[in-house]
């Protein structure tokens, strides 16, 4: 036998759910916070696009540290605890330039030329660096009277960048290292 049907009482609304906060609440995690990312995202992605902007606009030396990438890319190490950071590309078909400065001390100096490649014991007073020519393409001074400069260059093999330093040695504390790398294509 089946069990009868009950009918509601007239007067009295129809059966609501007790849960109504669970409906809103799923709601609201459906709904608000998909949205609220996507605005987030399309804010953060076009902060991205003015700062790549801003960074292929530059003619000159930009002065912040630059990007992990562009230290990856080129093998230029800046050695943490340097100061007066800055840094220039200059890209055309034939070839990739990469221009960095930096103060540091000697033990940083030593770690910079061993992490790019190069023996900080050819680090020699006159010889070779970076060239007049890179020199003179960020405003590079590296011919000024009662200073002292070394240099070192350091060829990498294959594909990889070539690196040329100079180093400003006036003044033993806060050696001033001036770097070029240049990929060829």
């Amino acid at each position: 036998m089946t069990a009868p049907v009950s009918l509601p009482q007239p007067g009295t609304p129809p059966h609501r759910p007790r849960h109504r906060w669970l409906a809103a609440v799923v709601v609201v995690l459906l709904i608000a916070v998909p949205a609220g990312y996507l605005v987030l995202s399309a804010y953060q992605s076009r902060d991205s696009g003015k700062d790549k902007q801003r960074a292929a606009a530059a003619t000159g030396l930009v002065w912040q540290w630059p990007s992990k990438l562009e230290s990856r890319i080129y093998e230029v190490p800046v050695p943490g605890g340097s100061t007066y950071v800055a840094h220039y590309e200059a890209n055309s078909w034939q070839r990739s330039t990469f221009y960095v400065q930096f103060r540091t001390s000697r033990q940083g100096l030593e770690r910079f030329v061993e992490e790019a490649g190069g023996d900080p014991g050819a680090l020699r007073e006159g010889a070779p660096g970076v060239t007049g020519r890179q020199a003179q393409t960020v405003g590079w001074d590296l011919d000024a009277p009662g200073r002292r400069y070394a240099g070192i260059r350091v060829e990498r093999p294959g594909e990889r960048p070539d690196l040329a330093v100079t180093v400003d040695v006036t003044s033993e504390d806060r050696l001033r290292v001036y770097a070029v790398s240049t990929v060829e294509f």
